[in-house]
């Protein structure tokens, strides 16, 4: 029993850390970038979002609009299924940083005051995974797992025809 508590708390790595952060991440980035993109969840789709973006000097507002909402919603999709997690992270949290830094820092730390603390804690958990990749449970460990596999394989072949 010690060894299976010492085991839990003191592991260096899980494979259901990166999953559980994963997840619920790419679901808030998903809505959010179907918002923009397609006025889904109450949103303005592109031409509202990109309206407003352009009345707070992000121009053009439609192109910006477009890349904001595309990197989040398909970042999202990208997160959700735990395909390229590395580079779907960096998008996900560079579009934060550019929402924090152009929409909200000037209104302080809290979300009630249109603060940045949700854009600053999105962009923290997308770096978070950007280091960490998907976790076990991600496309992308099962494509490392086929090709390891292969790579084995192959390896394998080539050791049995020089004997």
């Amino acid at each position: 029993m010690k060894t299976l508590f010492s085991k839990f708390v003191f592991a260096p790595t899980s494979g259901l850390a990166a999953t559980s952060l994963r997840l619920p991440v790419a679901v808030i980035f998903i809505a959010h970038g179907a918002q923009k993109l397609f006025g889904w969840f109450g949103g303005y789709g592109l031409v509202g979002t990109g309206q407003w973006m352009s009345s707070i000097g992000l121009e053009p507002g439609y192109a910006m609009a477009l890349l904001a909402g595309s990197g989040e919603f398909f970042g999202g999709v990208a997160l959700a299924l735990g395909l390229l997690t590395r580079p779907a992270a960096l998008v996900t949290a560079f579009t934060m940083l550019v929402a924090l830094f152009s929409a909200h820092v000037g209104n302080g730390l809290f979300l009630s005051n249109n603060g940045y603390e949700y854009a600053l804690a999105l962009s923290a958990a997308s770096v978070s995974l950007a280091f960490s990749g998907g976790g076990a449970f991600s496309l992308d460990a099962l494509i490392n797992a086929v090709r390891q596999k292969a790579m084995s394989e192959r390896s394998f072949n080539n050791e049995s025809v020089l004997v």
